[in-house]
């Protein structure tokens, strides 16, 4: 029985004509107004934020000349409607003209114009963008002209008063106010995601566009709403831009340092089962063959403490000082191996393009069960054609779940046909090294299951408590 996980649908906030979506844009030189924000006795208004802060939020307008029909192939598809018009937002960031705006607004060739504040309207062109991070940079011909001042992200606290400007729905220089509801969210790419969730309202059109604190500094860019509520939208903080402004303006892409490893979040029940006294570092779940972690000597398990002196607190903070470094890069990493400090020297790598996952086959049917084993599980040893016909490697061979039964939380991961190669660290290659594992485990105690999925082939873990014995 497949579990399919509650999926949280999203939408990009971006306005287009025909089958782009929706898109949007803003930014302006700005001072702290007298009067903050607040609950109670102090002016609750942005007014003198918005003041000087809406001259320099700007409206997107992108005329789309790509030929390819994304519906090729498919039985009676509607005909391509070109050409392709999207609306969105921007804000300037530079007097010469330089706007940060969202990459899926323009995310290919295209006729760029944009529409100032005092109503002018000029052309623009594409310097650079990184769709990793939702982030693009486009130029105007023009000096002069009035900036938004960017802020420091990381300065941010949920609970902090934020304000949204752009073009919704073509309504220009909209400006709605919240607060931030929650930081380094997760959305797409688990390696670069660190959304501010925030319930000023952002709309379709609104991508691109500033999200400001109370000072009028840029914190964020307006990039996601959620379909499936009210008052949840989703920017990229303004860090994330300054990161990758200086690489898109000099040569309009984004190289990154890349170590090939898949992290898993270190907390403290898994500490304490790798006996670690804290959950300090980034939990090395996966290293791909020949890559620069490997070559390194970097294994799984592995819990990486710092790079080159500089700590590492969490697999977002390895994430962000390993894309800050150039490709070429040497790289010294503390590394805590089974309780013992192992210092390796890498040598980092250019990210290449993430590749496309093969499709997903048919997992082998269900054998019939009557209960699940103390993890609420049915699971069977792999037979050795399907391990060879879905190539499964060495360190990858488990038994192979058949059913998923249970109702913990943590199964909710699995599926039928996923390898259970480990739990807690000790291994299951077949179903009697499975059976010994379980029966060592105490009713209540949480089990680890680092788990293989052959189609797409993937790796994780997940924890599942230990509810009744077989």
């Amino acid at each position: 029985m497949t579990r399919a996980a509650f999926g949280f649908g999203l939408s990009l906030a971006a306005f287009v004509a025909g089958s782009i979506g929706y898109l949007a844009g803003g930014g302006g030189r700005v001072a702290a107004p007298p009067s903050p924000p607040g609950l109670f006795g102090s002016a609750a208004s942005f007014a003198d934020v918005v003041a000087q802060v809406n001259p320099a939020v700007v409206h997107v307008d992108v005329i789309e000349d790509a030929t390819d029909n994304p519906h090729t192939g498919v039985v009676d598809a509607p005909a391509l409607d070109l050409p392709r018009r999207g609306e969105g937002s921007g804000f300037i960031v530079d007097p010469d003209g330089y706007i940060l705006t969202n990459h899926h607004l323009v995310p290919g060739p295209g006729r760029i114009r944009v529409r100032l504040a005092d109503r002018r309207e000029l052309p623009a062109r594409l310097v650079g963008s990184d769709p990793s991070t939702d982030l693009a940079l486009i130029k105007l011909e023009a000096r002069g002209l009035p900036i938004v001042r960017l802020g420091d992200s990381d300065r941010l606290r949920v609970g902090d008063w934020v304000a949204a400007i752009g073009n919704p729905l073509e309504f220009d220089h909209t400006v709605t106010v919240g607060v931030v509801s929650s930081l380094g969210r997760k959305i797409w790419n688990q390696s670069f995601d660190a959304y501010i969730q925030t319930d000023a309202a952002i709309n379709p059109g609104n991508s691109g566009g500033p999200l400001v604190n109370r000072h009028g500094e840029a914190v964020g860019i307006s990039a996601a709403v959620s379909s499936d509520a009210q008052g949840i939208g989703f920017a990229v903080p303004i860090n994330v831009a300054r990161a990758v402004l200086s690489q898109l303006r000099d040569r309009g892409r984004v190289e990154r340092g890349y170590l090939g490893i898949e992290l898993h979040e270190l907390d403290p029940d898994l500490a304490r089962m790798m006996g670690l006294q804290d959950a300090r570092g980034a939990l090395v779940l996966d290293v791909l063959a020949n890559e620069p972690a490997a070559k390194a000597g970097l294994r799984r398990w592995d819990v990486i403490r710092s790079v080159s002196g500089q700590a590492v607190e969490d697999g977002d903070g390895l994430v962000r000082t390993i894309s800050a470094l150039r490709p070429g890069t040497d790289v010294q990493l503390e590394v805590i191996r089974d309780g013992r400090s192992v210092v390796l020297q890498a040598r980092l790598e250019a990210r290449g393009a993430e590749e496309v996952p093969p499709p997903a086959r048919t997992p082998p049917p269900a054998t019939p069960a009557r209960k699940g084993d103390a993890l609420g599980l049915q699971v069977a040893n792999l037979p050795a054609a399907t391990r060879v016909e879905q190539r499964v490697p060495p360190d990858r061979v488990g038994v192979v779940v058949r059913d998923v039964l249970g109702v913990d939380p943590g199964v909710d991961a699995l599926e039928d046909g996923d390898l259970v190669v480990e739990i807690n660290r000790k291994p299951t290659p077949d179903l009697a090294a499975y059976r010994r594992v379980l029966g060592g485990l105490e009713p209540g105690a949480p089990a680890w299951l680092y788990v293989f999925r052959p189609r797409p082939q993937q790796t994780f873990l997940t924890r599942v408590y230990v509810d009744r014995r077989p």
